[in-house]
């Protein structure tokens, strides 16, 4: 549609470089002859004389000229026209006594570009300041003495924002304003780059406290305390803000609903280089908002220096065991650590800190207790990533700490979880103990809340790394008040999408537990009390057995050979043995043949993977690897001949029926002829028919626990591809061990393939059953991490493939407990789900109403602030008073916006009844 139109856009643009048809119209004020200024900034086109333009821009002295020349219109300036801009007086009143800027030439950055003007001060005998002069007029002086430069507020506000959505960099804005001031570099414009630096961050300071209420305390902005300037969650629980007086009197039963959640977690792509000192460039605030106070910090970080940690006990973890070792060659800080609000991803006061060699627990446990000082809550729910190393000793390590970061931990409930993205990556054990799924009084938590934030901060390392120590801490402190607020505006949508999702959720989830518990009634009935007795008692006491783990013996293939050479043992003993070769009994000729298929398998992947262009020596150790195969192969297939006699005959039947019979099969497609491969086409022996089936039983299992290790594996490296590595070096060799892993991946799949097809044709023969609810088929989408989707799936609605639903391996469901104990498990795992999804409708109601409260609240204290202030003029106090009553009233309309948008789903009647 527009194309057609380009000619006529195009056409128009080039007129306007023109006088665009008012080359005889005379000047549109005076009506003189010849006009030749025009305005790019005024609404509308007209010609003006050099009075009249002059004239008609004493209030807009930051406008920006054209002068017709006589061919084209070029740059002018009200400066070279003589307009002078007076401080200290009404417009249109003559100062009696001016006082011309230092060297009658004024720069003000606006954002129409940076001018060059004629400025005169007030130097009347009660004239203010040169400083306060500037700023009445909303100019932002660089300077307090003698300023030469200013910036319009318009410009600040213009910027301030723009940093915040687009993530620009001072110099990066600087440098469009010099373009849009004269992109040709004909005119060089004066360099006021530090000095803008120098207001923005001065901004940044003074809105913060603005925002926070510093300028109404009687006290002065000097009374401020650590944490004052910190914009706090609405959702979270605040006692004496947004929670019932009683609330300390609740029943244990539901003091979860006034639990605070923690998420703890670092960031290394926050790094600042070795740029100035804290001496020379301190903050401007002092642990006011979301940093700690600096001074205390690196205090108790000298005194623990050389304290080394201990190494973890679960999966490899990198932020616990790399953390002493981690280089910090050229950096004041290798990354930053935080604790933010696990459920509504917010950060908390006094809860950021820098990080100096890694993710070491003095950092974190700092950072921890600080920002536990500004709560009162009885409840805590931890979440860390490494919580199953950091959480043991954690209260043995806070005696170390200042008396005021202190807390009675005895008389509080708390919890410690991993969050369920990095859950895979750890031990079996941690899966349970620390998961968020089965600990009750959590909801629908997942404990990732700093990962979603980390998004938004990042695209700022790369400007905050080259600051000093204090910018720094002030920009990132400014860019969380705004994550902050964006997150505290935006909550009537979050809370009602969640509160629309946890509803039906809650009714399908509780639908599926009761059609489950019917199905059980029948055949488990008897100990379905007993599971639900044991999960309870779980619950209640962690240290209690878990319900969620297996308590059966693990089945390998190690394991079911050994109990073959056991029996075999024993019928020696007894003098039953038939075994027809005196050093291979019927066990251990399958037990061979099972590896030489593993040993065929191998061979096969490994020519593959030299493709076409192999050298000499890689062939030569495929042909000395094929070669000693071989003779393996003939060993072991005269000794199968004395046990399946009838092998002989298959196989000169089926070199008649190949299509190539002169053909000699190599070692890796030698046919072995198992119990498994013979089926029903010849007679076998059911004693060897049912050893394989052991062995592969086991086989199968043991090729599932290699797969879900070697996906635990990929998970790990590619998380920490993703957060540490830089450069091509180190991700190359990450690469290379991800393409060992998936060859490792590749290999357990094509391992279990195997044994489930010869499982098939063995449970048909031997008449097997129950099996397949533990080794099913699997397909392509099945191997896949615990957090790989699906398409189309959600993180809350997501399924686990059914690799990871096993733990261990179940014998029959006829005559073993491995299926009862899979049931159990099952029953536990989906009364969890069932629990979980009622306690986050509870928890979002709870939320709603608290945040509800919390804006009244707000409200209320800003009403309060009207009175509160001290003023130092009529006109201090009037301005004072205004913005508390403009902030009072916005806290309000929120609060109505929020409460009328939940309303109708607030409305609907409670579903089901809380689960027992």
């Amino acid at each position: 549609m527009w194309i057609e139109h380009r000619s006529l856009f195009l056409e128009e643009l080039l007129r306007m470089e023109g006088r665009g048809g008012l080359q005889e119209v005379p000047c549109s004020d005076c009506g003189g002859s010849s006009p030749e200024f025009k305005c790019e900034d005024c609404f509308g086109i007209d010609l003006r004389c050099s009075s009249c333009i002059t004239a008609a821009h004493q209030r807009h002295p930051l406008h920006r000229l054209q002068k017709w020349n006589g061919n084209y219109f070029e740059r002018a300036t009200l400066k070279s026209l003589g307009l002078r801009i007076q401080l200290g007086h009404t417009f249109g009143q003559k100062c009696p006594n001016p006082r011309r800027a230092f060297n009658d030439n004024f720069v003000v950055m606006d954002s129409y570009g940076i001018h060059e003007v004629l400025l005169d001060f007030c130097d009347c005998v009660e004239a203010e300041s040169h400083t306060q002069q500037l700023l009445r007029i909303a100019w932002f002086p660089s300077t307090t003495a003698d300023p030469k430069t200013a910036a319009t507020f318009r410009l600040l506000k213009e910027f301030h924002l723009l940093s915040f959505e687009s993530k620009v960099s001072a110099y990066e804005f600087y440098s469009a304003l010099v373009r849009r001031t004269n992109n040709t570099g004909l005119a060089p414009v004066k360099d006021r780059y530090e000095s803008f630096m120098r207001m923005i961050r001065e901004w940044r300071h003074l809105k913060m406290l603005k925002r926070s209420g510093r300028g109404h305390h009687p006290n002065g902005v000097d009374a401020t305390e650590e944490g004052d300037c910190a914009i706090l969650c609405p959702a979270c629980p605040h006692p004496g803000k947004n929670l019932p007086d009683d609330w300390e009197k609740v029943p244990r039963a539901k003091s979860w609903i006034y639990a605070l959640f923690l998420a703890i977690d670092a960031n290394f792509r926050l790094k600042r280089k070795i740029v100035s000192s804290n001496t020379t460039d301190p903050s401007l605030s002092r642990g006011w908002a979301y940093f700690v106070e600096e001074g205390a910090y690196k205090e108790l970080l000298a005194e623990k220096v050389d304290v080394l940690q201990e190494k973890s006990t679960c999966s490899s973890h990198n932020a616990v065991n790399m953390a002493d070792t981690k280089t910090s060659r050229g950096l004041a800080a290798t990354g930053l650590g935080t604790i933010d609000c696990a459920r509504h991803n917010m950060k908390r006061p006094n809860a950021v800190g820098d990080l100096q060699k890694g993710e070491k627990y003095v950092n974190m446990d700092y950072l921890f207790f600080s920002t536990l000082r500004h709560t009162s809550l009885q409840t805590l729910n931890v979440s860390y990533d490494i919580a199953c190393q950091w959480h043991k000793k954690l209260w043995q390590r806070m005696t170390a700490f200042p008396i005021s970061m202190h807390f009675d931990f005895v008389s509080k409930v708390i919890d410690f979880f991993v969050p369920k993205f990095h859950l895979p990556a750890h031990i079996e054990k941690c899966q349970t103990t620390f998961s968020f799924n089965f600990k009750r009084g959590v909801g629908r938590t997942d404990g990732e809340a700093p990962e979603r934030g980390w998004a938004n901060i990042n695209p700022v390392a790369s400007s905050t790394k080259e600051m000093g120590p204090g910018a720094r801490r002030d920009t990132l402190d400014d860019f969380f008040s705004d994550w902050n607020w964006k997150k505290v505006v935006g909550l009537g949508t979050i809370m009602l999408r969640k509160m629309k999702e946890a509803l039906p959720e809650r009714t399908n989830q509780q639908i599926a537990l009761n059609d489950l518990e019917e199905g059980l009634k029948e055949d488990y009935g008897g100990v379905l009390d007993q599971w639900r007795t044991q999960v309870e008692a779980w619950e209640d006491d962690p240290r209690q057995p878990n319900p969620f783990e297996r308590n059966a013996d693990v089945i390998t293939l190690a394991s079911v050979r050994l109990a073959l050479a056991k029996e075999d043992e024993a019928e020696i003993q007894s003098g039953s043995c038939l075994a027809l070769h005196e050093d291979c009994s019927p066990s251990v000729l399958i037990s061979s043949g099972l590896e030489l298929e593993e040993q065929q398998r191998r061979l096969r992947a490994d020519k593959a993977a030299c493709g076409l262009h192999a050298t000499d020596t890689q062939q030569g150790k495929l042909v000395e690897r094929s070669n000693s195969l071989q003779r393996r192969i003939e060993a072991w297939v005269k000794i199968q001949a004395l046990y399946m006699p009838n092998i002989s005959a298959l196989r000169l039947s089926d070199q008649a029926t190949s299509t190539n019979m002169t053909s000699v099969p190599s070692s890796e497609t030698f046919k072995l002829w198992l119990p498994s491969q013979i089926g029903r086409s010849a007679p076998c022996d059911e004693r060897l028919q049912r050893t394989e089936w052991r062995l592969r039983y086991a086989q199968g299992h043991d090729a599932l626990r290699s797969l879900r290790s070697s996906l635990r594996a990929q998970t790990a490296v590619l998380k920490y591809k993703d957060r540490n590595l830089r450069g091509q070096g180190a991700n190359t060799r990450a690469r290379n061990t991800l393409k060992t892993i998936d060859t490792r991946i590749e290999a357990a799949a094509s391992r279990y393939e195997g044994a489930h097809k010869a499982l098939v044709i063995l449970g048909g023969l031997l008449a097997e059953t129950g099996w397949q609810s533990s080794l099913r088929p699997l397909n392509r989408q099945d191997i896949r991490s615990m957090s790989d989707l699906l398409w189309g799936e959600s993180e809350g609605r997501r399924k686990l493939s059914w690799i990871w639903n096993m733990r261990g391996a179940g014998g029959s469901e006829k005559d073993d407990t491995g299926g009862l104990e899979d049931m159990r498990i099952e029953w536990c795992k989906a009364r969890a789900r069932a629990m979980r999804w009622g306690e986050e409708v509870e928890l979002l109601q709870e939320e709603m109403r608290r945040i509800l409260a919390f804006l009244m609240w707000e409200a209320a204290r800003w009403d309060e602030r009207q009175d509160s202030v001290i003023p130092t003029s009529l006109e201090h106090q009037d301005g004072c008073v205004a913005y508390a009553k403009h902030q009072a009233f916005l806290r309000r309309e929120l609060a109505a916006s929020f409460e009328a948008r939940w309303a109708e789903t607030l409305a609907q009647p409670d579903n089901i009844n809380d689960i027992d």
